[in-house]
């Protein structure tokens, strides 16, 4: 099943450019999802499953890396041409 996630990211720091970048560049790694970014969100298209595991991942990743920071998810059953 395809999953369509807009996900935002929001480090609770004063430098909070650099880990929204690598959490991107991380997600970009990828070759089996779709990602767009905008100025507020980045878009992820793909297989639900596959997808979730790789959110899973990198949100742990930059909770380790960086310390604490907010993500805010609209996860929607289908795939939005993005």
């Amino acid at each position: 099943m395809k999953t369509t996630i807009e996900i935002s990211n929001y480090p609770l720091n004063t430098d909070y450019i650099p880990p929204i970048k690598d959490f991107i560049d991380r997600l970009n790694l990828y070759k089996n999802i779709k990602v767009k970014t905008n100025a507020t969100s980045t878009h992820i298209v793909g297989e639900f499953d596959e997808v979730m595991s790789i959110l899973q991942n990198e949100i742990k990743t930059s909770f380790e890396k960086y310390g604490k920071m907010i993500f805010v998810m609209k996860v929607l059953n289908g795939e939005l041409d993005i």
